[in-house]
């Protein structure tokens, strides 16, 4: 039988990033409570569940909740809800703390669902009313709000005419579902070119697309996911409308093996709530499935190599006894069971307990069947890293010790090395701090029938992997006028500041740092520094920032502050041949012109002043829509008594330097 797997099943981004969150809370020790089910997987929920994860199941047990962490998940809640989490943090003075998990596409349908909608249009959602991201994004809303579900609903609407509408999606809606609806709208005359915003989860059109490809060329189906998952009940949709076979199972326990007797190509796909070992369990059944041997009588024989299930019947000092469904017992003896040596068995393995081991000798001349659990380990061990390396999961372990050209890890018993070239995204001098830390890496090497015996383990392309993950969710959720509270500086130039604002980096242009004057970014700023900034602009993968505030710019009340005949103080910030220029506040030059300076014939300016110095003049002149400002030292001051006064004279070079 040929058993293929989507290549996109099980976990989406949001979803993974949701679960790995309550998980890392966990072990912090704090009380974990989530909003609804963190996913739509009962399997994963009553695993939670046993953890200790409370469930909220309505907006008033937030108040009762005195301390502990709130998690929202994955599908957003509604804004009233939101707040009320986040004023009980308030009032428990940080007992209770608020994690927010929603995924950042669910996110930014709620930004533009509250901008439409504060515009005044009627908001349409295409999506199941009843499920909480439909619910969530209602609760956005500060106008009319409708759900769809089909293109017959739409002729069930009663719209004014000339009634603008937004159309948005349900992340995890069926795409083709959705250009119906809004093909029924378009002929209505309702919708325009910025009308429709489609917002769908790019992992979701991806995942159903493939369902359809894969459905279309498969004798049967098995999708696998929580039975109130709206996703996967999409994929069974999608899928049993291409393959009349199509069986949907929340985990591999609910496969009748029976019903794929007739078949010769089986097509496997998982919602994005389906952890991957539910879909690999599912997909080793169908791969192994030996349908003879599923249904025929129970094995009466058993052969030396042969790996047999037994339950433990007695266990002794130095040897443990299974029951193996065979004519005689099996024994395990002290030094083919994974102990240290002076371990009692009786500490570790108790009656009644399963346990899988080899046959050495079917009968160990008493009778008895002499079994072995450390190679049944061994081989397990072997196929686990062999399966690792041939599908590049993920392992974690422990660093068991640190080498001069790297770490060495060890994956039970089995000894892997990772070269310092490979722990780390950035250079790494001193690899000691890495010593008994648990760290997950690849493998990329896998080589134990040579007489070297490779395996080779890479940390690298995994923080690598987790940074562009990590700046593609960041950019997802970004708009122009985002204020980032904290951003790091990650590179200085003579033309601007790289900032990290989340994974990612934007780039502080010189002329943006300040509503003053440009100085080179490197006497202002160092690696390290943290930053208070603003998106200014997104083209792409490009982010511009500024930190031009509009309630710092300085020339916002200006003419009221410098106005014509106001008396002020100001410093020397620079000179030139036709005048020097004073800063009246940071940000704010105004040109005192050499002919101001004195009553007496000033050559230059630096014959009278030094920059830093501070001096008072009267403002002569103003422009606003210029921003120049001209000085004068000398009206402040009376004319010689030989001269009559001139009258005063404006002052015609820039305010500002070109």
């Amino acid at each position: 039988m040929k058993v293929t797997v989507a290549k996109t099943a099980g976990f989406c981004f949001g979803v993974e990033r949701a679960v790995n969150k309550v998980h890392e809370l966990l072990k912090t020790g704090s009380k974990v409570y989530t909003y609804g089910p963190i996913i739509h997987n009962e399997a994963v929920v009553n695993e939670l569940a046993a953890k200790g994860v409370v469930i909220i199941e309505d907006d008033s047990e937030i108040d009762r909740i005195c301390e502990g962490i709130i998690i929202v998940r994955s599908h957003g809640v509604r804004e009233d809800v939101f707040l009320r989490m986040k004023r009980r943090e308030e009032e428990t003075g940080g007992k209770v703390q608020v994690e927010d998990a929603t995924c950042p596409f669910v996110k930014k349908i709620h930004k533009i669902v509250r901008k439409e909608s504060e515009a005044g249009k009627t908001i349409i959602i295409c999506g199941d009313a009843k499920h909480p991201e439909v619910e969530g994004i209602m609760g956005w809303c500060k106008g009319p709000a409708i759900s769809v579900k089909t293109p017959d609903e739409v002729d069930d609407l009663h719209l004014s005419e000339g009634e603008e509408v937004c159309i948005v999606s349900q992340t995890t809606f069926n795409s083709a579902n959705f250009k119906k609806i809004v093909a029924k709208f378009s002929e209505k005359g309702y919708t325009r070119s910025d009308s429709v915003v489609n917002t769908i989860c790019y992992a979701t059109e991806e995942r159903q697309a493939e369902a359809r490809e894969l459905a279309g060329h498969s004798d049967a189906m098995i999708i696998i996911g929580g039975s109130n998952s709206s996703n996967t009940r999409k994929l069974y949709e999608i899928s049993k409308g291409l393959c009349n076979d199509t069986f949907y199972v929340q985990s591999a326990g609910d496969l009748t093996l029976e019903e794929f007797s007739g078949y010769q190509s089986v097509g496997i796909t998982a919602g994005a709530s389906t952890p991957k070992i539910f879909i690999k369990e599912v997909q080793k059944i169908m791969e192994n499935m030996d349908f003879e041997q599923m249904l025929s009588d129970y094995q009466k024989t058993i052969h030396n190599g042969e790996v047999v299930d037994g339950t433990v019947i007695s266990v002794k000092d130095d040897e443990i006894v299974l029951n193996i469904g065979y004519k005689a017992d099996g024994i395990i003896p002290r030094n083919e069971y994974p102990c240290a040596a002076t371990q009692d068995l009786r500490e570790i393995v108790t009656e009644g307990q399963s346990l899988q081991a080899k046959v050495l000798k079917v009968n160990d001349g008493e009778g008895q069947v002499l079994l072995s659990c450390k190679k049944v380990m061994g081989e397990r061990v072997s196929e686990v890293l062999t399966a690792a390396f041939e599908n590049k999961e993920v392992l974690t372990a422990k660093v068991a010790s640190v080498e001069e050209k790297g770490l060495i890890v060890v994956v039970d018993e089995t000894r892997i090395f990772i070269p310092a070239s490979m722990v780390s995204d950035v250079f790494e001098k001193d690899l000691s701090k890495y010593q008994d830390q648990e760290i997950s890496f690849q493998l990329i090497e896998y080589d134990v029938k040579s007489r070297k015996k490779r395996i080779i383990g890479d940390r690298k392309s995994l923080l690598v992997a987790e940074k562009k993950a990590k700046a593609a969710e960041t950019l997802a959720s970004l708009e122009p006028g985002d204020v980032i509270e904290e951003g790091i500086v990650k590179n200085v130039t003579d033309f601007g500041v790289f900032v990290d604002i989340g994974g990612i980096d934007g780039l502080l242009h010189v002329s943006e740092i300040g509503w003053g004057r440009a100085e080179n970014p490197k006497k202002k700023f160092k690696t390290g520094d943290k930053v208070t900034v603003f998106v200014k602009e997104i083209k792409g993968d490009k982010i511009a920032l500024s930190k031009k505030f509009d309630d710092e710019n300085p020339w916002a009340d200006a003419e009221t502050r410098f106005a014509v005949g106001t008396i002020v103080t100001g410093k020397v910030a620079r000179m030139t041949a036709f005048g020097a220029f004073v800063e009246l506040v940071p940000g704010v030059d105004a040109l005192l012109h050499v002919s101001q300076i004195s009553w007496e014939r000033v050559e230059k300016p630096q014959d009278v002043l030094t920059v830093g110095q501070e001096i008072e003049a009267k403002i002569i002149d103003f422009k606003p829509e210029d921003k120049k400002i001209s000085l004068s030292m000398k009206v402040l001051t009376e004319a010689p008594a030989r001269e009559e006064a001139p009258a005063e004279v404006e002052a015609e070079a820039p305010a500002t330097e070109e």
